[in-house]
C-alpha cells in the first residue's frame, strides 16, 4: 500500500475555522446510491442530509449498522457491487484499498469537490481514495460536579485518574467512578491500542510486520488496563462505547475516555439526563506512564465509492455524499462531531477532539496488517482482563495469533 497522506490532525484544527459556502440543491438527474456504514449519530447526521437528493431519478438507500465491517468487503467484492458508498474510517478503508474495492475520486473532486479542504483528501499513491468529514478519538469525559464535591481537578494523567477515583470512593461519592470500552472483542482491543500509544509503543519491529507487543510496554499497558477496573462496576467486560454512555447518562460514571462522537449526546439538554449533562466537561484523553502524548488513537470518518458499479452511479453517489457533507450540515449540527468540513465553527461537543489532537495524540495505525493485529488483541485479552491469564501470557498469544494469520496473509515469510 502506498503512503497514505493522512490529514495532519493536530494542525488541522485550526482549518476547521476557516470560511464557508452552502450549495443550492443536488441537481442530479439519474442514478442509484446505496450506502452502507457504522450506526452513530454523526455519520447519521450526514446520511440524512445526503437522503435530500433523492428523486423519482435518484433513488438512495441507506444501511447503518455495527457490522458494517463485516459486510463491505463481501458487498463491494461482487459486480455490481451491493453498495456505491462506504462510510469508512482510519482502520476500514484498508480492506477496501487492499482489495481494490474502490475508485479513485480526483476526477469527481475535479468536478463537484470545490467546498473540500485539502485536509479532506486521502490519497494513496497520489491518487485520492476517501473523503474525509470528521476527526474522532476517544478523550475525557468527567463530571464537574462530582471532581468539585471531591476536591479534585480534572486529572490528566492516567495515574491520576486512579487516584482520583480513589479519593471519590473514599468520599462514598460514587462507588464505581471509573468506566471504559472493555466489552470483549473490538472494544477492548482499541482500549489496548490507545494506552499502548500513550506508553509510546510501536506495534511492528521497524521495516516489518513482525508483531512487537510482548515488551515492557505492553505490560505497563495491561497493568493498568487492569488496575482501572478496580474502581468499575464488576460487569465492566459488557460495556461498549453505547452502554458506556448510557451508564455515564444514568449517573454511575465520574470519569471515563469515551468517544467524542458520542460527545454531543451526553451534553444534549434534550436529553434524558439533562442534569449530567449540564455538568459535564470535556478534556484531551490522558497521558500514561509518565508520558506526554495521549494514550489514544486518532481516527478519521469518511467515505469511498466503490470500484464494481456504473460510472453513472459513481457521479451521482459522489454529488449525494458532497450535499451530505456541505458546510451547512457542520454549521447546523455543529456538537454531532468535530468536523473537517469548510466553515466549520467548532461546538462544546468537538472540544475533546480538539484538544486531544492539539496534544499531538498519535494516528490508529493505518497498515494492512493492522487489522490482523487488532482482531488478535481482541480475542486474546479477554482472559487476563477477568483474572485468569498472566499479562506475559496473554501478549504471547496474541502475538502467536498475529503472526499466524500474517503468515497466512502473505505479510510474514
Amino acid at each position: 500500500m502506498g503512503h497514505l497522506k493522512l490529514f495532519a490532525l493536530a494542525v488541522s484544527a485550526a482549518s476547521l475555522l476557516m470560511g464557508s459556502a452552502a450549495l443550492a440543491d443536488c441537481g442530479i438527474t439519474s442514478g442509484s446510491v446505496r450506502i452502507l456504514g457504522n450506526d452513530f449519530e454523526a455519520l447519521k447526521v450526514v446520511t440524512k442530509a445526503a437522503s435530500e437528493c433523492a428523486t423519482d431519478k435518484v433513488k438512495i438507500t441507506i444501511n447503518h449498522t455495527t457490522e458494517h465491517k463485516n459486510l463491505q468487503v463481501p458487498a463491494l467484492t461482487v459486480n455490481p457491487a451491493q453498495y456505491t458508498v462506504a462510510l469508512i474510517a482510519s482502520n476500514s478503508v484498508v480492506p477496501l484499498l487492499n482489495n481494490g474495492l474502490i475508485r479513485p475520486l480526483d476526477d469527481l473532486v475535479a468536478k463537484y469537490g470545490q467546498d473540500l479542504q485539502p485536509t479532506q483528501m486521502i490519497k494513496i499513491d497520489g491518487k485520492v481514495m476517501a473523503i474525509a468529514f470528521m476527526a474522532n478519538s476517544q478523550h475525557m469525559f468527567y463530571r464537574k460536579d462530582i471532581l468539585e464535591k471531591a476536591g479534585l481537578k480534572p486529572p490528566t494523567s492516567y495515574e491520576d485518574v486512579l487516584a482520583d477515583a480513589k479519593v471519590i470512593r473514599d468520599k462514598k461519592l460514587m462507588d464505581n467512578p471509573l468506566a471504559a470500552s472493555d466489552k470483549a472483542g473490538w472494544d477492548l482491543a482499541a482500549e489496548f491500542v490507545n494506552m499502548y500509544l500513550g506508553e509510546g509503543g510501536d506495534f511492528f519491529k521497524p521495516g516489518s510486520a513482525e508483531p512487537a507487543i510482548n515488551n515492557d510496554k505492553g505490560l505497563a499497558t495491561l497493568k493498568m488496563m487492569k488496575a482501572m477496573t478496580e474502581y468499575m462496576s464488576p460487569d465492566y467486560m459488557t460495556y461498549d462505547a453505547d452502554e458506556l454512555n448510557k451508564v455515564y447518562l444514568a449517573g454511575k460514571t465520574a470519569i471515563m475516555t469515551q468517544w467524542g462522537s458520542l460527545a454531543g449526546a451526553a451534553i444534549d439538554p434534550k436529553s434524558a439526563a439533562p442534569d449530567i449533562g449540564a455538568n459535564t466537561a470535556f478534556a484531551a484523553a490522558p497521558t500514561v506512564g509518565g508520558g506526554t502524548t495521549p494514550a489514544v488513537a486518532l481516527w478519521w470518518d469518511g467515505f469511498a465509492i466503490a470500484e464494481n458499479i456504473s460510472d453513472e452511479d459513481a457521479e451521482a453517489s459522489f454529488r449525494v455524499m458532497m450535499h451530505g457533507i456541505r458546510p451547512d450540515v457542520a454549521k447546523d449540527n455543529p456538537n454531532a462531531a468535530a468536523w473537517l468540513i469548510k466553515g466549520y465553527q467548532p461546538g462544546p461537543g468537538a472540544v475533546g477532539v480538539i484538544a486531544t489532537a492539539a496534544a499531538h495524540a498519535r494516528p490508529y495505525p493505518m497498515l494492512p496488517y493492522m487489522g490482523l493485529l487488532h482482531t488478535a488483541l481482541s480475542t486474546g485479552l479477554a482472559d487476563f482482563m477477568q483474572g485468569k491469564d498472566s499479562p506475559e501470557s496473554a501478549l504471547a498469544n496474541v502475538e502467536k495469533s498475529y503472526t499466524a494469520a500474517a503468515k497466512e496473509g502473505g505479510f510474514i515469510k
